[in-house]
Formats: C-alpha cells, structure tokens, sequence
C-alpha cells in the first residue's frame, strides 16, 4: 500500500475516533490559537503562550559585520523580535561573534537565529554565538539535490537514515547542552533527492524529512524546537502545514510553528500572497511565529507582517458557530467543490469577480478601468453583467415566497446566522434550494471569525448535498487599502484554497477605488490558485548569498516579461532553494556566482553562468525558442 492511501486510511480511523474531521486542529468552528510548548531563544520566549513572535533575515553579506548590524538594527527597530542571519561557511560563523558583540555594545540585545544550509560544521561554530539555529533537513546531511531518482532497498534507506542519526545526535546535544533552540525549517524547493525519490516532491515527503529529524530529537530528550514548512505555492504549504500538525499530533508533539509564503515576490502581489498563505493557517490557530518573505528591505516586510497577526487578536470572542463536521472537505489535498453550474458560474468553469461599481456606471467604469475585466458588477442593488443585463438579488424570504424570476438566473443574498434562523421557521427552504437549477447564492458573514462561518455554511450546503454556486462576499469599512488587503485575503484566501467559492465580491464603505477593489479579487484568485489573469513571478527575498541586486533584478524581469500572463517565472538569488522552490515555474533565473546567472525551463538548467548584462535578453530568446514569446501590446 502507498504511503497516500495509507495516510488517508489513518485519517479516516482517526476522524471516526475522535468525532472531529481529520483532526488537523481542535475545532474548525471556533479560533484559538493552538497549544504548543515553549520555546526558548535567548530573552524571547515562543509558543502558544507568547505572542505571535515577528522576525526577518538579513540579505547582507554576513563577513560585513558593519552593514549587517546596521541592518539587524534596522528590523528589530521595525518591530521584529529577532532576526536570521545567513551563515554560508566558516567564516560567517566565525564572524558571528563580532556581530553579536556589536549589537550588545549598541544595546541590542535581541537573539540571532543562524541560516545554516550544507554546512554542519558551521552550525558547530554558530551556536557558540547565537540563541537559536535553522538547519534544513533537505540539505543539512545529505548532499545537494540534483533531481535524480535513486532506488533504495528499505535496508539501504535504513542505513542512510542511520548515517543522519550519527551526525545529528552530537549537534544535538551541543544545542541542548548549551540552551540553544533549533528551528527545523523545510522548503518544498529544498528536498533530498532521497526523500523525493521515496515520497516524491509533495507534502507527504516535506513532512517526513521533517519527521525523521523530530524523532531522532525526542529520542535524545531535546525539545527545545520549533517547525517550519514553507513553498511559494500557499496551497502546497497550507496543505503541508496542516498535514505536518496532523502527524505531529499523532506522535504527542506540540512543537510551535514558524509559518510563512517563501518566495512571496515584492510589492502588492508579494503581500497578497503573504496574507493568503500565512491568513489560512493563523485563522486556524497554527502559528506562532511570522516571516513576511518579500523581495524587499526586510525591515518592509515588518509593519506588514504585525498588521497581518493584529487582524486575529481577540478573534475568540466571536459568536458560536455550528455546522455538521461530516461534510468537512479534505484539508491535505486540493478538491474544488462540486456544483451545478448557472450560466458561467460554478462547476469546471472559472471562479468570477464580480466588482463593485462604486457609485459608476458600467459606461463609466470602462474609460477608468485598469487591469483584467471582471465578468460581473454589482450596483447596490442588483448584478449586472457586461452588456448592462440586470440580475435580481433576494432575499431567502422572497425566493422562498415571493420569487417573480425562477425562470432566469438570480442571486440569493444570505449570512449563515439568518440561513439558520430562517430555516428553522421554514424547513423547506433546503429541499427547494436542493432542487434549484438558475439561482447562484451570494454567502455573507458578519462574524468576527467570517473564515469559520463561511467554512460552516458550506458545510451545512453540502451535508444536505445541495449544489448552488456560491459567491464570497465581504463587506468593509476602511480608508487604508493595505488594511483592508489583509482583511479581505484573511478572510476569504483559506476558502479558496480549500476549493470552495465560485466567484469572489468586495464591497467597501470607505475611499478605496473601483480598480483597488477588483485587483484585489483577482489578486486574492491568483494567490489561492484559483484563477491566474497575470504573470507570476516566484522571487526570494535574498540573503548573504545572493550576489546580484536582486530588486533591481526582479524590477527589471517584471518590466520586460509582465505581459505573458500564462506564465511563472522565478527570480532567485542562489542555487540553495532555487531550482527546487520552481517547482512549478515555467522559466527560471537563479544566481549562479558573481555576475552570473543560471536559466531554466521549469527545473532542467538550459544556460549556465550567463552574464547578468546579458540575461534579460538571453532569456526572451529562451522563452522565444520555446514559442511562449509574444510582443507587447503597445499603448495607442
């Protein structure tokens, strides 16, 4: 038997023990952060008695330990409680020690997290001057992944397995010996071709290169860790994190998470990726500690990060929610929901914006429009389609009494506590809602926990196996376009990555514009994976090992490629997490030395050390050669 059918065989013994789907968490109805253990990292506890702990990383070159303090001081000033410092070999390590002894002498007394890739022995050295160390179980003993399948015996496996243990078991105890925490951090981009060969490049595999390191530490009594998956595809991570919590579960630990979107790219797209991926997980309570990756200063990557941890503070004091449990889809895999399609809504076809007019007319609109075209609009009253057909929106009292429009389509506005009130005065409404063929549900909450509502309704919909397409809509009071950023990606992003919603409409009471608005829906379907309607570009954010300005770079790549919006492309600084973090990109342009870089088509290297004056143009002739080339349009 597989190790999937196996896994699913054990979630269902376990859901049927436990009355509770899939027991990834304790509740899908009610927030609250999830119990983990304490961690300590020097002064700063972590865990889920703490707050949610905020860190970035340097992207200095770490021998400078001038520009490097200056930069630590910069983030921890930002707001950060610690910061990660890139530790490529001796040297760096060795170095550490004038870092710290400068931000003491500063009177920065935060803790330092060492990077450690490849490099046992400079993990040796680290902890000597640092309170806490990330290793990467994917490169940390075994050697770099070339993306090859080896076949192992179970015996041959078992004596690799047994080779790790005789390496880690002594750096282990160093750590515990000196009070030293250890951040077991695994990248989808970053797995051994051992793992990969074994499991594949899926979550199952990610969780088990994480495992076999977990068990070695409780073996040795050392718990002074804390767990962290990460991709820059947020349903591979969303689904890896819960799937990481669910074993972790079974094995009676409680280790805290380090949660995270690697990768995430820069600017708006970098943070609605960001709030989508990491929002998902926070809105179950997963999470202790944040890194907003973007291609950026890292101290940017703070404000944004304490504003994404700030929208959850007192969510458990939300009203009560019920839902039937049964009906929970399957939180490891992607399964869009099943549905009766209404026109072009629901059902294989894409999921729809509808965008809000905002006191236009549709006439209006087009001459200040900017971006892709939404499929529908919505004028506080009524849906409109592009030519200006009006479709009704009602109420659940009139479609059930007073519907004048069964024979076309029409949408039923409705949060799950009025659905819930009003069918228990009218048990019918269910059955009718079963048999509808031309009625699309708008799902509303105004709950505090809107995430878990909505979560609910759908449940409640499909435990009576009624397949109605539905529409996201939430509904906003703010000035600031970031804060509502973060609302709307927190609260819609974790359903979409779930396969629920067809069709996604914001409304906002406040001086946010049309096209902010209709961006950000199509932004929110991109980052979920829901509907791609641009390019996407896969950029790290640097580190000590990049050696090439890498936001000029990603600047630059966006300019020349940003019209082939079928397209990802992945910009990274090194080779570490490079080739494999493009996983699912189409071409990629990863730092191979100083003023080089390699190209890939997906993860097959074409081109190696190409000059970066050179690689913009190298690389249009790849994309060209491949016939995914297409001109820009030009503006008239």
């Amino acid at each position: 038997m597989s190790f999937l059918p196996r896994i699913r065989e054990s979630y269902k013994m376990n859901y049927l023990r436990m009355n509770q789907s899939f027991n990834f968490i304790d509740n899908l109805l009610h927030y609250k952060r999830q119990e983990t253990a304490t961690v300590n990292i020097g002064s700063v506890s972590m865990g889920s008695g703490q707050p949610i702990r905020i860190q970035s990383m340097t992207d200095t070159d770490t021998n400078d330990t001038e520009k490097t303090v200056n930069q630590i001081i910069r983030i921890i000033d930002a707001g950060a409680d610690l910061v990660r410092v890139t530790v490529q070999g001796i040297r760096e390590a060795e170095n550490l020690k004038n870092i710290r002894n400068e931000l003491d002498r500063r009177g920065y007394l935060q803790p330092l997290c060492a990077d450690i890739h490849f490099n046992p022995a400079a993990a040796d050295i680290a902890i000597r001057n640092v309170c806490k160390v990330r290793i990467n179980p994917g490169n940390f003993y075994d050697k770099r992944a070339v993306f090859v399948q080896l076949n192992y015996t179970d015996e041959e496996y078992r004596l690799e397995l047994k080779k790790i243990e005789e390496r880690f078991i002594p750096f282990i105890r160093a750590c515990k010996k000196g009070g030293i925490a250890l951040r077991i951090g695994a990248n989808q981009g970053s797995l051994s071709d051992r793992i990969m060969s074994r499991y594949g490049d899926t979550p199952a595999g990610i969780v088990e290169s994480v495992m076999e390191f977990l068990k070695i530490c409780k073996a040795e009594g050392y718990h002074n860790i804390v767990i962290s998956i990460k991709s820059s595809n947020t349903r591979i991570m969303v689904y890896t994190v819960r799937l990481m919590n669910y074993r972790m579960r079974l094995e009676e630990m409680n280790f805290p998470f380090h949660i995270g979107v690697t990768e995430a790219g820069e600017g708006e797209d970098g943070r609605i990726k960001s709030a989508v991926g990491s929002g998902a997980l926070l809105a179950d309570g997963i999470g202790d500690t944040i890194r907003v990756s973007l291609t950026e200063d890292p101290a940017d990557e703070i404000p944004f990060a304490l504003k994404l941890v700030n929208v959850f503070k007192d969510r458990e004091f939300h009203a009560p929610i019920t839902a039937p449990l049964v009906a929970q889809t399957n939180p490891f895999e992607y399964e869009r929901r099943s549905n009766r399609p209404v026109n072009d809504i629901g059902g294989k076809k894409p999921v729809v914006v509808i965008a809000n007019l905002n006191n236009y007319n549709i006439d209006e609109i087009k001459t200040i429009s900017s971006g892709t075209e939404p499929e529908y609009f919505y004028d506080g009253k009524q849906i409109l389609d592009k030519s200006g057909k009006e479709y009704p929106i009602l109420t659940l009292e009139e479609y059930l009494y007073n519907d004048f429009y069964a024979n076309q389509m029409r949408f039923v506005r409705v949060n799950k506590a009025e659905y819930d009130r009003f069918k228990e005065r009218n048990p019918e409404t269910i059955e009718k809602l079963k048999r509808e063929r031309k009625m699309v549900l708008i799902m509303e909450s105004n709950n505090l926990n809107s995430f878990a509502e909505m979560r609910a309704f759908f449940m409640e919909l499909d435990a009576h196996i009624c397949k109605i397409p539905i529409i996201l809509h939430r509904s906003y009071r703010k000035n600031n376009y970031e804060d509502l950023l973060v609302a709307a990606c927190t609260d819609l992003g974790g359903l979409f990555i779930d396969g629920y919603g067809d069709g996604i409409m914001i409304s906002n009471d406040g001086n946010i514009g049309y096209n902010e608005l209709k961006n950000l829906s199509f932004g929110i379907l991109q980052a979920s994976r829901m509907r791609v309607t641009k390019t996407e570009f896969i950029s790290c954010p640097g580190c000590g090992r990049t050696l090439f300005d890498l936001r000029d770079t990603v600047a630059e790549i966006k300019r020349n490629f940003k019209h082939l919006k079928n397209l990802k492309i992945g910009v990274m600084g090194c080779v570490v997490n490079g080739p494999g973090e493009m996983g699912d990109v189409d071409y990629g342009y990863v730092g191979a030395g100083k003023g080089t870089i390699n190209l890939y088509k997906g993860q097959k290297l074409i081109q190696r050390h190409v000059s970066t004056e050179h690689a913009v143009e190298e690389l249009k002739k790849l994309i060209n050669e491949s016939g995914e080339w297409k001109e820009p349009k030009r503006k008239e």
